[in-house]
């Protein structure tokens, strides 16, 4: 069974009421919920949505991964699968995919019951191999810390995964997960 609308809709409701100021930002997301089609399937070019996972060692650090077809560094995550029980499960089970990390070496104590760090939208852009039109990524963060020791072992997923790399929490690839960081990692 896919993640149904409501609790996309859950999670964003969630997230808005801890981040009232990100509404205007997310109206893209917010209307996706309401039009026609299903946003947890990948083929819906309108928008679908994502997850991704801010993995955070013991020394402050974020995991990043370079995504081969992007070439960028970015937040491990991807699509969800119908197998998914909810968002940050999906996050979860794309971070152990792309890089190897064992889910015994993951604590989500970060999770903040369910709720996302961040939700981000961002285009993809277009994929003619895959038959893909540009479109947007309703992106939904979920953060986890390592369970002991940074150096945990990283085995990436070659077909997707290019190289990893931790970086400092302010030099976070996305400016909005960096700032939620930073008062997270203060408190």
């Amino acid at each position: 069974m896919s993640i149904s609308h409501d609790h996309i809709r859950a999670a964003l409701d969630a997230y808005l009421a801890r981040h009232p100021d990100e509404r205007g930002a997310l109206i893209p997301l917010t209307e996706a919920l309401i039009a026609p089609g299903h946003l947890a399937s990948r083929g819906t070019f309108t928008g679908h949505v994502t997850c991704s996972a801010v993995l955070i060692d013991r020394c402050g650090q974020v995991l990043h991964i370079h995504h081969n077809a992007l070439d960028r560094l970015l937040l491990p995550g991807g699509h969800l699968e119908s197998t998914d029980a909810d968002l940050p499960a999906a996050a979860l089970r794309e971070l152990t995919e792309e890089t190897g990390i064992p889910v015994d070496a993951i604590s989500r104590d970060l999770t903040m019951d369910g709720m996302p760090l961040d939700i981000d939208i961002h285009t993809i852009p277009a994929n003619p191999a895959k038959a893909e039109p540009e479109h947007p990524h309703f992106d939904f963060r979920f953060a986890f810390r390592t369970t002991g020791r940074r150096d945990v072992d990283i085995t990436l997923q070659s077909e997707e995964v290019g190289g990893y790399r931790w970086v400092e929490s302010v030099d976070c690839s996305s400016p909005g997960v960096a700032a939620k960081l930073a008062m997270l990692l203060l408190s």
